[in-house]
């Protein structure tokens, strides 16, 4: 079976006075206009690529904000390939950094990027941007990392610490969402939830990191509604700081996020412990849950 190649990229936004524009990149080696995207390094996490291929094709440290469709195409040696776009925020900027993929950008609304771009496959993925309803918050939610097993600790679970796994799946968290910003980081109240949000406050410079126990998941299956109805509260509540990281539990999170969208099976959200959502807002409409 032919291995995929895979790949990332952005469509990076910014405003400009009271339109939004996108960002395209011009690439000499083949006389395109495209959205600014590259392979992928070994076992590199898609949202790591594109804000890394981001950067070096635009010199922007991206925001990231909500997981686009895909695109899958065959390349001229019949391979298929499969890139993973994100919708981004510009950040702070510099110089390109890979002058020799690129020798020019331009910054045009929506439409305008649409008509310019070389590649249908791209305008439709600008098409489906300029639908989108102004993003107004993003909130990573993730599962505690590892933190051994819950029969061979003696103490109170809620003392439970994470375990050597449990240590390098947080620092996978904060490498991945750094770049997000966040202004808040919340962890409900078992330690474990707070060591697994450790590194990334780290790397935010000694951001505070605020226990609240909606986030916890309850200690008997039938108090999971009224727990669910508490973390959206706080959720909403939360939304008003634009950029938060939670960090939960597994027996609340998939109940949490089918309720988010209106749905009563849980399963398709169960979550590996150190895996997340990013979850995309634009006021109290959630425009998507992005797996992270």
């Amino acid at each position: 079976m032919t291995e995929v190649e895979r790949a990332a990229g952005g469509v990076l936004c910014r405003r400009s006075g009271d339109r939004v524009e996108v960002c395209l990149v011009h690439r000499p080696r083949y006389d395109d206009w495209s959205l600014p995207k590259g392979k992928l390094h070994g076992g590199e996490h898609p949202l790591a690529g594109a804000l890394r291929e981001v950067a070096e094709e635009t010199g922007v440290d991206a925001i990231p904000w909500l997981r686009l469709p895909d695109v899958d195409y065959l390349l001229s040696d019949g391979r298929p390939k499969n890139v993973a776009y994100w919708l981004m925020a510009a950040g702070a900027d510099g110089p390109v950094r890979d002058t020799d993929e690129v020798d020019e950008l331009v910054w045009l609304p929506p439409d305008a990027a649409a008509a310019r771009c070389t590649y249908p496959d791209e305008r439709t993925v600008l098409a489906g941007v300029a639908a989108l309803p102004p993003v107004t918050a993003v909130i990573a939610m993730v599962r505690h990392a590892r933190a051994g097993e819950r029969k061979k600790w003696s103490g109170r679970d809620e003392l439970r610490p994470i375990d050597a796994d449990g240590a390098k799946q947080a620092d996978r968290i904060a490498a991945l969402l750094t770049a997000l910003r966040p202004r808040r980081l919340v962890a409900a109240t078992p330690l474990r939830c707070t060591q697994t949000l450790e590194p990334l406050a780290a790397a935010l410079g000694d951001r505070p990191i605020v226990q609240d126990g909606a986030f916890a998941e309850p200690s008997r299956p039938d108090g999971v509604p009224a727990r669910v109805a508490a973390a959206t509260t706080r959720l909403a509540e939360l939304r008003g700081s634009e950029r938060v990281v939670v960090c939960s539990q597994g027996k609340l999170m998939p109940h949490l996020l089918a309720a988010l969208h209106g749905e009563t099976d849980h399963r398709p959200f169960r979550t590996p412990k150190g895996d997340g959502w990013l979850l995309t807002w634009s006021g109290e409409r959630l425009l998507g849950a992005s797996r992270l």
